[in-house]
């Protein structure tokens, strides 16, 4: 599942307003940290999660692991934050940040 240029870019203006919903912290990828971020993923398709861990290289080993254990596409990473995506074709459209966010695209 590779996002094209225009999905990451949607994804993003909807991600600019959301806030972090998982938190890696100096405990690393626990198993707790694993079983939330895959209870987001499956409720909200789009999650930021805050990676408050030290230097920029494990930082993106961090998100690049998160990904691969919870099947998600990395959309961006800026500074502390990661925005991951996995879509889920029986999200609840009134949690799913995808459906509630749809028509906006960063225009208001």
């Amino acid at each position: 599942m590779s996002l094209s240029q225009a999905q990451k870019k949607a994804f993003r203006s909807i991600g600019h307003h959301l806030n972090p919903v998982v938190t890696v912290s100096e405990n690393g990828l626990s198993e707790g940290v694993m079983a939330e971020l895959e209870r987001a993923l499956a409720d909200h398709e789009l999650i930021k999660v805050k990676i408050a861990v030290g230097e920029r290289e494990t930082r993106r080993q961090a998100v690049e692991e998160l990904a691969a254990n919870s099947r998600a596409e990395v959309v961006q990473i800026i500074g502390k934050v990661a925005l991951l995506y996995r879509h889920n074709p029986k999200a609840n459209p009134k949690l799913s940040n995808i459906k509630r966010f749809e028509n906006h695209h960063g225009r208001h």
